[in-house]
């Protein structure tokens, strides 16, 4: 089993006060399928008014030496599409490929203390890349996976190695934006959504405000979430199918074929000499350009559309609704420099557009380092606008990190983890 990159980062929850510091970073680079990511923190960045079993999110360049029985640890695994990744969170609580996931948990041993092992649950949630393999491989991989945690020191709750369902993907996702930009912390905030846009599938989540929303929306929409004392309704959907890299493949025509071999893909998305092979899924795809006819935005949207026209529910609700979007969205708008790619920043639905024109009209003399630059802009594009239904004028705001912590589902899912297990209480 072979897994790529590895990243880490620690996070530390507290409820002491000290002066600010920026987390510990750490960084690996191994050739291929696996990416890590640990977690250290300690000066307040906000307290709640809220009831929780800690108190205040913090930031220190090392988590506590002195632990307690009032310390709480939890190991959460990533398994995306393009890399798997380790969160280490660490709470202290207010008073009243499977190689590669052992050497992660090694990074995990080194960060915890070994008094607290035992007690300091580790899991593993794989999300799309994993749903798109067949049962069987998937398996194979999985039950790899929980021998090692079986083995390790760690507690190893039920069903501690799975797939997680697409949906609970964007709850915990739209969990961890809104906590940490505080809009859980007290009542009657205004929550935001949040957009994610992975290599196999993306999500929508958002707090509806709206009754029509509420009666308009088909069924399997609409979930009830606890968490924090309080209990969510929100709108939340996973597309399979509809993530980037899936996505290209679709627009190419390749997934309707019976077969790759001999066959080479073409798009107008692409620059007219382009000649190449791309393995996606541990299928080889041959791939170029429209060596005659047309090339372009234009006849490039007319593709992509094809993918996202009718495909999606479009709740009239989001047009004037505040997202948060990361993955895929925020690294192409990092990639053309549409915002700065460590602070990132706020787009108009059209400045995606305005871009890909820009790319895509430009095709023979524009150098990027991917040659699907304009496809995957244009994707973004009829995504956001036909898929959805978002307005030119819409909103975004692209973030890497809140409040020097990690956006994505991992720490909405630590949450729901430790209060699950009755670790908290």
């Amino acid at each position: 089993m072979t897994l790529p990159p590895q990243e880490c980062e620690q996070h530390c929850f507290s409820n002491k006060a000290s002066g600010p510091h920026l987390g510990k970073n750490m960084a690996t680079s191994w050739g291929a399928v696996f990416m890590l990511i640990i977690a250290c923190v300690g000066s307040t960045v906000f307290y709640r008014e809220q009831q929780t079993w800690f108190e205040g999110v913090f930031l220190s360049s090392m988590c506590p030496i002195n632990v307690s029985a009032g310390t709480f640890y939890g190991i959460m695994f990533d398994a995306g599409s393009t890399g798997t990744r380790i969160h280490v969170y660490t709470f202290v609580q207010k008073t009243a490929g499977a190689e590669t996931v052992q050497e992660l948990l090694e990074v995990a041993k080194d960060s915890i203390p070994r008094s607290h092992w035992e007690r300091t649950p580790v899991v593993l949630k794989a999300t799309a890349g994993l749903r798109l393999l067949p049962e069987q491989k998937a398996q194979a991989l999985l039950l790899e996976v929980e021998e090692i945690f079986k083995n390790s020191p760690f507690l190893v709750p039920d069903g501690s190695v799975s797939i997680m369902d697409g949906s609970y993907e964007g709850i915990l996702a739209w969990v961890t934006v809104n906590f940490l930009t505080g809009q859980l912390h007290g009542r009657g905030q205004e929550t935001v959504g949040t957009l994610d846009l992975g290599g196999a599938s993306t999500q929508i989540t958002f707090l509806p405000q709206f009754e029509k929303t509420l009666e308009q929306t088909p069924r399997g929409y609409l979930t009830s979430f606890e968490m924090f004392n309080s209990t969510f309704k929100l709108y939340t959907h996973s597309y399979l199918g509809f993530g980037l890299k899936a996505a290209r493949l679709a627009t190419l025509g390749a997934l309707e074929a019976k077969g790759t071999d001999g066959h080479t893909f073409r798009s107008a998305c692409l620059p007219r000499w382009l000649e190449a092979e791309w393995i996606f899924g541990g299928v080889k795809y041959q791939y170029g350009g429209n060596q005659e006819g047309e090339m372009g935005f234009e006849p490039c949207y007319a593709e992509v559309l094809r993918v996202v026209q009718g495909k999606l529910h479009q709740p009239e609700e989001v047009r004037g609704s505040a997202f948060y979007a990361f993955s895929y969205y925020y690294d192409r708008a990092a990639d053309t420099h549409l915002i700065d790619y460590e602070k990132g920043g706020v787009l108009k639905v059209e400045d995606f557009e305005r871009k890909a024109r820009e790319v895509c009209d430009n095709l023979e003399s524009f150098s990027s380092g991917s040659p699907f630059l304009c496809m995957d802009l244009t994707y973004i594009t009829a995504l956001l606008k036909d898929g959805f239904g978002f307005a030119d004028g819409t909103l975004l705001q692209l973030t890497k990190k809140v409040n020097n912590i990690e956006t994505g589902w991992a720490l909405g899912a630590t949450f729901h983890l430790l209060q699950s297990l009755g670790i908290t209480s």
